[in-house]
């Protein structure tokens, strides 16, 4: 921060900051600003380092805050307060400037209204799921849905908080839950695979929106205790109450979507928040007035009115809508990259030197945060690359690597994991393929899947990534032996508890006879074996 006016510091030569914090929470402090430039309220957000990080931690916590922060920025939506700037301090903080929302939180709303109606949980419910729905397209996952981070503005719209800090899904997730680090997150709302073993999933915000929802027409959370500790342990193993034996006007549908939402295996959950959106849809209607909470309903409602229009635009006839996964190519687009040449094809010629110059192109594009523009370009100069030397040429290897590579690094996970799958079986079906690296890409495709939110399918493809690996490179080779420990933590955190310990204590049994009971991995299976067994 440089100087101060009027008893407020100004960050940046922009934003002068209120002294005192709006809030704060495990992972950022909240202050609220004025734009000086634009004249403007804003809220600032600084990263909050735990008291017990070492300097690895925070220089990692930076480093996803700065890459994390840009993905966020591209997610506009209603719901979602806008990314309005980023920076660094004189301390060397990051910080996010953001759009200053005002409203009363669904928090404060539970503890003045003490239960809402029906109608009014659907319809607050109804708006989280279209934001979940713009946030895990984007690869997103919230991690800490709870009802004080829900704000719920005069107009009767519903704002989520909290995407400041950007929680993206990346490989970390896999890796972090074999440490003993901080798991973000409020225990009362986060679901048993959080707990466990520190991952979440888009299906994660899901479980707690599902506490959410009970707690707004309850008036009480799901699971109550005396201490943290406590209430996780409650969440990973005991049967929830159903919301109609607390309050009886619930209509079963509604009750019917929190049980699904609060199952304890994240593949028993609905698929996502499009389908929940759905369903609670059906149960919005005959919203009463909140005095002090809302705007009179005499008041013109510019909000309702544009979402009036929307909903008779977006229900116009229009065109096809183009095929979202992987099955098919946008009319004019160039096809993927396969294996071989293709002859006879129209597209451009390209030469070695042009290859070398779009991987530069692309990496400069990639330091300027502009990873999409980077992925695309890439793209472009694969195809053409692929129809002059095939798809398994080196340098064109190189080329589908570095996509799916700068794909997955900005949390593109379903464009990323295809191409993984993609490559590795191109590298098979090619005689003199590199296996090392064609057993890496498969691996990236499970961890895709499994960041995607399908651990049952991200385990198939690691059990038989597995075996191959083994067969190919020995038993007691490092890699099967970290491969089982991936295997056996997405098994913990997939709540396949008793397949999970089967497979790190036959791991840990390896490790000792290979390294003895010192190893770090032991020590990191003892951790999670432990946690496992007081859950």
């Amino acid at each position: 921060m440089t100087g101060a006016v009027g008893g407020r510091w100004v960050l940046g030569e922009r934003y002068a900051l209120e002294p005192v914090p709006m809030g704060r929470g495990g992972m950022g402090t909240v202050y609220e600003g004025h734009d000086l430039r634009l004249k403007r309220r804003v809220a600032v957000k600084f990263i909050r380092f735990p008291h017990d990080a070492d300097e690895a931690e925070r220089k990692e916590m930076v480093d996803r805050f700065v890459r994390e922060s840009r993905i966020t920025a591209e997610l506009q939506h209603p719901g979602v307060p806008s990314v309005f700037d980023a920076g660094t301090d004189g301390d060397g903080r990051p910080y996010l400037v953001m759009q200053r929302i005002d409203g009363m939180s669904v928090g404060d709303l539970i503890g003045e209204q003490e239960r809402l109606s029906v109608g009014w949980t659907a319809g607050i419910g109804a708006q989280v799921c279209s934001v979940l729905a713009a946030a895990h397209g984007a690869s997103l996952v919230h991690r800490d849905l709870k009802p004080t981070n829900l704000m719920l503005e005069k107009t009767g719209t519903v704002k989520v908080l909290d995407f400041g800090l950007a929680v993206a899904l990346d490989r970390t997730d896999m890796s972090q839950i074999t440490r003993t680090g901080h798991t973000p997150g409020t225990p009362e709302y986060m679901a048993p695979e959080q707990l466990m073993a520190g991952r979440a999933t888009p299906r994660s915000d899901l479980y707690a929106l599902g506490c959410v929802l009970f707690e707004m027409l309850t008036g009480r959370r799901l699971f109550r205790a005396s201490t943290p500790w406590a209430v996780a342990s409650k969440q990973a193993n005991e049967t929830p109450e159903r919301v109609r034996s607390v309050r009886s006007d619930v209509p079963s549908g509604l009750s019917e979507v929190i049980a699904a939402l609060l199952e304890k295996k994240p593949e028993d959950r609905p698929e996502d928040a499009v389908e929940v959106y759905g369903r609670l849809m059906g149960f919005v209607g005959d919203l009463e007035p909140m005095p002090q909470a809302l705007h009179p309903p005499s008041r013109p409602n510019p909000h309702r009115m544009y979402g009036a229009a929307l909903s008779r635009v977006a229900s116009a006839p229009g065109p096809e809508k183009d095929r979202e996964r992987g099955g098919g190519t946008a009319a004019g687009s160039a096809p993927e990259p396969g294996p071989g040449p293709r002859a006879g094809t129209d597209l451009p010629a390209i030469d070695r030197s042009a290859v070398s110059e779009a991987r530069l192109a692309a990496s400069g594009l990639v330091s300027q945060g502009r990873n999409r523009e980077a992925a695309e370009a890439l793209r472009g100069a694969a195809v053409r690359a692929a129809s002059a030397f095939g798809g398994t040429d080196p340098e064109v290897v190189e080329l589908r690597l570095e996509r799916a590579n700068i794909l997955f690094q900005s949390g593109d996970f379903r464009q990323a994991g295809p191409l993984y799958a993609a490559l590795a079986k191109d590298l098979e079906n090619s005689p003199g393929g590199d296996v090392s690296l064609m057993f890496r890409c498969r691996l990236q495709d499970a961890t895709c899947r499994a960041l995607g939110g399908d651990a049952v399918r991200a385990l198939e493809l690691l059990r038989g990534l597995l075996a191959d690996e083994v067969a190919e490179l020995g038993a007691d080779d490092p890699r099967p032996l970290e491969l089982r420990h991936q295997i056996g933590l997405l098994e913990l955190g997939a709540g396949h508890r008793e397949e999970a310990e089967r497979t790190l204590r036959g791991l840990r049994a390896d490790l000792v006879r290979l390294h003895g009971e010192e190893h770090p991995t032991v020590l990191r299976i003892d951790g999670s074996l432990q946690r496992a067994s007081e859950f």
